[in-house]
């Protein structure tokens, strides 16, 4: 996530509710993105390292947990910028040209130079951030498939280009009969249905499979995964998009919440503020008087009841408004209540840490030292394949 300044109701419906519940079902990196927010404010740094520690304070709010995954601030990493230099050897520049949302921003930024290498690289530079501990999985929403998509292409050129070590066939086959005549048999079958039949069944049991051996080495495994596809050896796993579901959570205008758009509710927004900001939001124009009946679908109110309120809250809604049985201001009042009760626990977690700036410090020391380690066993390999690394 770039450090864009404090996160509100949209990052926690959005992002950060996914990123508490896939921290108990994967092994899981979460990093500031601040060199990727110096490609579009390059000009104006100045906002980048006090957003640095807001935001996490907010991801920690949220409950987010540096002991299930690893937090970590991408500048302290400086393997990822190796890594992106590296690729960068064989990235063709027609990929990053034609990636969607380049020309999306360039036309939607007009009033900012984006015509550098940084910005056109910046695609380059979240592949490297992906590979760096080929992820397996990365939660995306689906405007940022096509960033997966380029991801993916230069991890099959890069293991194409680099994969196929000398005697690589003679050392699949060794390793092959590693795993022990039963799976090695399985093995060969579930290789020659995939190479044969392309059938992708056999392919994910193939994958399956290797994962379960205990006898064979990480590189073995590697290799084996791209024998079995007719490749080189796994250098860089290819990773899969995992999409996360659409954002319901709507600005006080009716249009989705957005920095830009200026109609959010911060994440840890005072309670006081809260409810002058609910209460001054517009409503169905046509209510001019208490007297009048309304129309909640005009209403971007209503838009906030569809997440916060339950059937029967949402029923009285209908059934008050339309009939002028109910005020705005009181239509208002359990989408106060209900933001306010949302807020209170993260409130909370967030004064232990607001309280001591040494704590969250130590958390990212500690998550970037995690991430280091993880980028260096990577590079590693990365090196010795192009032929850097001297012995």
């Amino acid at each position: 996530m770039r450090p864009t300044g404090k996160l509100h109701l949209g990052h926690y419906h959005g992002v950060l509710k996914n990123w508490v519940k896939l921290q108990h079902e994967f092994e899981c990196f979460f990093f500031v993105a601040d060199w990727h927010a110096l490609t579009t404010n390059y000009d104006d740094p100045s906002m980048i390292e006090a957003s640095v520690w807001d935001m996490v304070i907010d991801w920690l709010a949220a409950g987010v947990n540096p002991g299930s995954a690893t937090l970590f601030i991408q500048s302290r990493v400086p393997e990822h910028a190796e890594l992106h230099l590296l690729l960068s050897m064989i990235t063709p520049l027609g990929w990053l040209e034609r990636v969607p949302t380049y020309k999306d921003q360039i036309e939607k930024l007009r009033e900012k130079d984006l015509a550098t290498y940084g910005f056109l690289g910046y695609p380059l530079l979240q592949s490297a951030d992906i590979l760096m501990y080929r992820a397996g999985r990365v939660p995306v929403g689906a405007d940022q498939v096509s960033h997966i998509e380029i991801t993916r292409e230069l991890a099959r050129r890069f293991n194409h280009i680099y994969g196929r070590e000398p005697g690589f066939e003679e050392q699949a086959e060794g390793a092959i009969v590693k795993m022990g005549k039963k799976n090695a048999k399985l093995y060969r079958a579930l290789k020659r249905r995939y190479q044969e039949e392309g059938d992708m069944e056999a392919l994910d049991t193939a994958r399956a499979l290797l994962k379960e051996q205990q006898n064979i080495s990480l590189g073995d495994r590697e290799r084996l995964y791209g024998y079995i596809e007719g490749g080189g050896k796994v250098i860089l796993p290819e990773p899969q998009a995992l999409l996360t579901p659409d954002s319901k959570m709507p600005g006080l205008d009716g249009q989705k919440m957005s920095k830009s758009y200026g109609n959010t509710i911060g994440l840890r927004e005072d309670p006081d503020t809260v409810a002058v900001k609910i209460r001054t939001m517009q409503t169905d124009p046509q209510r001019v008087r208490r007297t009048d009946p309304g129309e909640p679908e005009k209403c971007p109110v209503w838009d906030l009841h569809k997440v916060y309120s339950d059937s029967e809250v949402q029923e009285w809604v209908q059934t008050g408004c339309r009939s002028a049985g109910i005020g705005c201001l009181d239509c208002k009042k359990p989408v106060i209540d209900a933001i306010v009760e949302e807020q209170r626990p993260l409130h909370e977690r967030a004064r232990e840490y607001e309280g001591n700036p040494d704590l969250v410090r130590s958390i990212l020391d500690e998550g970037c030292e995690q991430a280091r380690d993880a980028a260096r066993d990577t590079l590693d390999e990365v090196r010795a394949v192009m032929g850097l690394r001297y012995r």
